[in-house]
């Protein structure tokens, strides 16, 4: 199937909230066990954009039905080609808005982050943001694997990797950790340092 490449160069307008929403509401009524909600939309778009390759040069088609589980027959997993196409601006509307934050904002760019309140503390849980983070890496693992063999990389990406990993790969003592919410709050603001140092290695004039 036939999609929009995307343009870094677009001037896109960022997605309001009431967009946000309603693409978190389109994504999640869809009948795919894979589709994304937006934090892990979020997530993932992020690492297409701070990882290995340019975007713009891959095939929309490789990458974007993930997003709602993979394209099926037709129009599934959408009802009808016009919802399909009213996702496919949307996410790449956000896919621009995110790289033009993580460009002109830098350290002061904000994921979508489950936020809890706990004892009158703000506590970040990015748990699902790194686990759409993740699948980005899948799509390269040869690519990705060069970056997390890298001794400054690899260590800031530490933190996606235990928050986003599978359970049953991890350590007893690094699945004990994860049980602590001040230590998931420790390690998701640990997430933000990661991807504004893939993305100045990436894009060092910006």
């Amino acid at each position: 199937m036939d999609y929009p490449q995307y343009n870094p160069q677009t001037d896109n307008a960022p997605l309001s909230d009431d967009e946000l929403n309603a693409l978190d509401d389109l994504l999640q009524e869809l009948p795919a066990d894979e589709a994304m909600n937006i934090e892990a939309m979020d997530g993932y778009l992020t690492a297409l954009l701070v990882g290995p390759g340019d975007l713009s040069q891959r095939p929309s088609a490789d990458w974007l039905p993930a997003v709602w589980g993979g394209d099926g027959e037709g129009n599934a997993p959408f009802p009808s080609n016009k919802q399909r196409k009213r996702a496919t601006l949307l996410v790449l509307r956000h896919l621009q808005s995110v790289a033009i934050e993580l460009r002109d904002k830098g350290e002061a760019w904000q994921p979508i982050f489950s936020v809890a309140e706990v004892d009158d503390r703000d506590l970040v849980d990015a748990e699902v943001w790194c686990i759409g983070f993740l699948q980005a890496v899948a799509l390269d693992p040869e690519g990705w694997g060069a970056l997390f063999d890298d001794a400054e990389i690899g260590a800031a990406l530490v933190p996606i990797a235990l928050l986003g990993g599978d359970e049953e790969d991890l350590s007893p003592e690094d699945a004990q950790r994860l049980g602590d919410l001040d230590v998931r709050d420790q390690l998701s603001r640990a997430v933000l340092d990661a991807v504004v140092l893939l993305h100045r290695r990436k894009f060092p004039a910006a």
